[in-house]
């Protein structure tokens, strides 16, 4: 038994320099993995319908909050997950209710997540209805000025 285990540990060791050699060997062409230098973005087509997100005016202000940190946290997309989380637990407790209402609206309101990382990061302008104090804040906090590191999601 210890004999085919060192026997076979030999013969990988010395199958992996032919198989490294080989693949450097191959003609690929290394552009085809680098990053494009534009973005590729299509509208929507028009026979998708997308649902009005529920409109909770009665809803208390702590309610809202703690609902929209879970939002923020769980996007569906981990760069949004880590923007939005980082950016709610900086200042979403010192929101009053028209702030809150404009984050509920900036993230809740906007079918693609992707336009909102595309804004927040300035690759895409915003549209005026989502151009606020809030937008201008994430916008703030995304340039990330004290140089933090956000790799993980803050603790609750």
């Amino acid at each position: 038994m210890l004999r085919q285990f060192i026997v076979s540990t030999v013969g990988r060791r010395l199958q992996l320099p032919m198989m490294a050699q080989s693949r450097l060997a191959s003609n690929l062409d290394k552009t085809e993995y680098t990053t494009p230098g534009e973005i590729v973005d299509y509208d929507d087509p028009p026979h998708l319908p997308v649902p009005e997100y529920p409109v909770r005016p009665d809803e208390p202000l702590e309610i809202r909050k703690q609902r929209l940190l879970y939002q923020s946290r769980k996007r569906g997309m981990l760069e949004n997950d880590l923007l939005l989380s980082t950016f709610v637990a900086k200042h979403l407790k010192d929101f009053n209710a028209e702030q809150t209402a404009e984050y509920d609206q900036l993230i809740n309101g906007v079918s693609n997540d992707w336009d909102i990382f595309y804004w927040a990061t300035d690759t895409k302008p915003t549209p005026p209805q989502f151009d606020t104090e809030i937008m201008r804040l994430l916008k703030e906090h995304v340039k990330n000025h004290e140089k933090v590191q956000r790799i993980r999601q803050p603790d609750l």
